[in-house]
């Protein structure tokens, strides 16, 4: 062997490996402490988030409204004042209802077990008195003891209130500012990235465009879901129809799973309520409009913000989950969203401009000849 050639004591494809192996462990480190201050700091981070989603949804009327010539300020209090007489009408309109028709619910739903308990005896299962009495008592002892649970944390859940109170003025503040000074505070925020900032800048407006049109999209078909729900609904007699319509709509933020459980929630109380035809025939227009909103609706409405396959949707759900739970599930799929279109744009280098136009010479005046 000659001395001066270098002993590879490592094969280079196993170098390679290597390098990628502690190159992934150090972001994963990175992505874990990141994970974890994000749930410590969870009390401040998802209203933050939730504020970005809600002005995504609401700039378009402040920007409408400033081109009208409303100066900012005055612009960004109608653009809230508006979302809050939109947001408390629903509330005192779902109230409303549900005050007027939960004892009729109610009635009904002590009609249908009554029901249960005679198909029980008289039906294929001849089941006696004495069993389907033992079964009722142990399901309301069961719920007895969740009500004294329940009642029994009533300080956790006044703590929580206060927490949600408090995480709901500061969603209000971010909100605002956010309406009224976002571009400024972009700006501001782009001046410490120094030389990256030209890609910082072009990745956050194409995250912004992303987000946008995903927030602007999934009311769009959440709406037209919840209504549709609702119209059905109505239509066979459900009590408590503009309360499901409102979950219906609300669910439909959360890809997959939120339908399914507002669904579930929806045909059981269509069940409870109703005959169970009818439950039948809510169940298989909520199958079919549900097809037809994944086929026609998503694609052509949200499609070109998000493109997942149903596998990612379910991963990122899981994660988002299990990391902040329902309200991590809500935002997950739209973060996630924002990171895939916006790293190609970090990654790649700005587009070469083109080259000036060249200037025709144009030719001097002869000069005077001189006497």
């Amino acid at each position: 062997m000659r001395a001066d050639r270098p002993m590879k004591l490592v094969p280079p494809t196993l170098a390679r490996a290597a390098a990628w192996c502690a190159c992934v462990i150090v972001v994963g480190v990175v992505v874990y402490f990141f994970s974890q201050v994000v749930a410590r700091l969870s009390f401040v981070a998802l209203p933050v988030a939730i504020a970005l989603l809600l002005t995504a949804l609401l700039y378009p009327l402040t920007s409408w409204l400033r081109g009208m010539g409303l100066r900012p300020i005055y612009a960004t209090w109608l653009t809230m004042l508006v979302a809050l007489a939109v947001i408390g009408g629903t509330g005192w309109l779902v109230g409303a209802r549900a005050s007027d028709e939960f004892p009729r619910l109610a009635e009904q739903v002590s009609k249908t077990v009554e029901n249960v308990r005679g198909w029980l005896k008289t039906g294929p299962l001849h089941l006696q008195e004495t069993q389907i009495t033992e079964w009722f008592q142990t399901l309301v002892t069961e719920l007895n003891n969740q009500g004294q649970a329940i009642a029994g944390t009533a300080l956790a859940a006044g703590q929580v209130a206060i927490e949600v109170l408090a995480s709901i003025v500061l969603l209000l503040f971010v909100t605002f500012f956010l309406l009224k000074d976002g571009d400024r505070i972009w700006s501001w925020f782009l001046k410490a990235f120094g030389g990256m900032a030209p890609r910082v800048d072009r990745a956050g407006k194409v995250a912004w465009v992303t987000i946008s049109h995903y927030v602007q999209g999934t009311v769009v078909v959440s709406a037209v879901h919840g209504f549709v729900m609702g119209v059905v609904l109505a239509g066979l007699g459900v009590p408590l129809w503009a309360p499901l319509a409102v979950l219906i709509f609300l669910s439909s933020f959360i890809p997959i799973v939120g339908i399914f459980f507002a669904g579930t929630v929806a045909t059981l109380v269509t069940l409870g309520s109703t005959e169970p035809w009818k439950a039948l025939v809510f169940l298989i227009i909520l199958i079919v409009e549900q097809q037809l909103e994944n086929h026609v609706l998503q694609p052509l409405i949200v499609g070109r913000a998000l493109n997942f396959h149903p596998l990612a949707i379910i991963l990122v759900l899981a994660v988002g989950g299990i990391l902040a739970g329902i309200a991590g599930a809500a935002v997950a799929v739209p973060i996630a969203a924002v990171i895939y279109r916006a790293l190609p744009e970090l990654r790649h280098e700005p587009p070469a401009l083109p080259p000036p136009p060249e200037v025709a010479a144009t030719p001097e005046k002869e000069a005077a000849p001189e006497e």
